[in-house]
């Protein structure tokens, strides 16, 4: 495997911890800009919604930009942006940094993609994705506990400076390993061709896929903290481990996704939302068992992470004539899941239906996943070209 492979992978982590770190420092921010903490987690909102629209517009505009320049100006404006927003004197200024940051890092995702892409055969691109996602999983287990220690240690700001010279030394790491310009056996971006190449139905239900999967997955996670301290009766103190061997089932999952996600996607797909939806069955039964819930926490890190390189390589299989826009629009399918997941979560929690009923939604979105799979199985299954589909 490439060694830029890594590197962006380390990229991502770099990123990736940015993405995750507020969760763990939402009172200090509160405190320190006099704002609730519901108005900082705001901040974590403006970051999913600069993800969702980034990708798209960022892979459109630089279409044409050497790749290896394209992640430079992408972690150039991200570093910065944290060094911006390290010195903020207010939460508007925060607000904008965290929009620009997270706008950059959707297309540094997407090009990432394309450009790993290019440098493995079609055979391995299914394990060279669960490295490349493996930075943000990694993220998960470290990333946002680190940054939650780190800034209760040394105050908020030190975790935005932390990010942007981890974002600086990646910039050297892709300026050394990623090759410049594009492979000569490789098409020359046109725009109408990609349009052309979306305008398969079935590149859509790949999507949804991933939308619904994601969401399945994050309306859970997004709620374990409570879940665990008022449901479960977990001490609070306790709670970082849990959800560090969250983390752990999340590498698990994407380690062996990505070895299977090539030679049995679909059957990846089938196999990680069936263990979504049991795992989120037996969480909304069981969360007042202590030892079963922390059993099902590490088999939903498991079952969720598991077909994301399948969801990232094969709707390049459905979108071959689309590479830049195909892969754009699925990180804005990933951030769609990302957003909508919690916030079906809290309108369950905020009608009075109770913390165990974010596992109930995550169940239903699990199905609605398989029902896309299968819907997608069905339509590629008279496809000559779309092979790696079989079960």
């Amino acid at each position: 495997m490439p060694l830029a492979i890594f590197i962006l992978g380390a990229a991502i982590f770099a990123q990736g911890t940015s993405e995750l770190m507020l969760a763990g420092l939402l009172t200090e921010v509160a405190t320190a800009f006099d704002v609730s903490v519901p108005q900082a987690g705001l901040l974590i909102s403006a970051f999913a919604i600069g993800m969702l629209v980034g990708a798209p517009i960022l892979a459109l505009a630089t279409m044409r930009w050497p790749r290896r320049t394209t992640l430079l100006i992408f972690l150039a404006v991200f570093s910065l942006s944290h060094a911006a927003g390290a010195l903020a004197p207010d939460y508007w200024t925060l607000f904008v940094t965290r929009v620009i940051s997270a706008f950059v890092y959707a297309g540094f995702w997407a090009v990432s993609i394309v450009t790993v892409f290019s440098l493995v055969p079609v055979n391995v691109r299914g394990k060279a994705m669960s490295i490349l996602a493996g930075g943000l999983t990694i993220a998960t287990i470290f990333g946002l506990p680190l940054g939650a220690l780190i800034g209760q240690q040394f105050g908020w700001r030190s975790v935005f400076w932390v990010v942007a010279v981890m974002s600086a030394v990646a910039m050297i790491g892709v300026l050394a390993t990623v090759p410049g310009g594009r492979p000569t056996t490789e098409k020359a971006p046109d725009l109408r061709r990609e349009l052309r190449g979306m305008a398969n139905p079935r590149v859509w239900l790949a999507y949804s896929i991933t939308a619904l999967g994601t969401a399945g997955l994050f309306v859970s996670f997004s709620y374990l903290e409570p879940l665990l301290t008022r449901t479960t009766g977990l001490a609070t103190s306790w709670v970082p481990a849990i959800l560090a061997l969250y983390g752990v089932g999340a590498v698990v999952g994407i380690t062996i996704g990505g070895r299977t996600a090539d030679r049995h996607p679909v059957r990846t797909m089938y196999i990680g939302m069936t263990g979504l939806i049991v795992t989120s069955i037996g969480l909304a039964l069981l969360a007042d068992h202590l030892v079963p819930t922390i059993v099902l926490i590490f088999l939903l890190g498991a079952f969720g992470f598991g077909p994301n390189p399948t969801f990232n390589s094969w709707v390049f299989t459905l979108a071959k004539n689309s590479p830049t826009l195909a892969s754009s629009t699925n990180v804005s399918a990933f951030n769609t899941g990302i957003t909508t997941g919690p916030w079906l979560g809290g309108l369950a929690i905020g009608a009075g239906y109770g913390y165990p009923s974010v596992a109930w939604i995550g169940a239903l979105l699990g199905a609605l996943s398989l029902l896309a799979i299968a819907a997608a199985t069905r339509r590629t299954s008279a496809a000559p070209d779309l092979a790696p589909t079989t079960v």
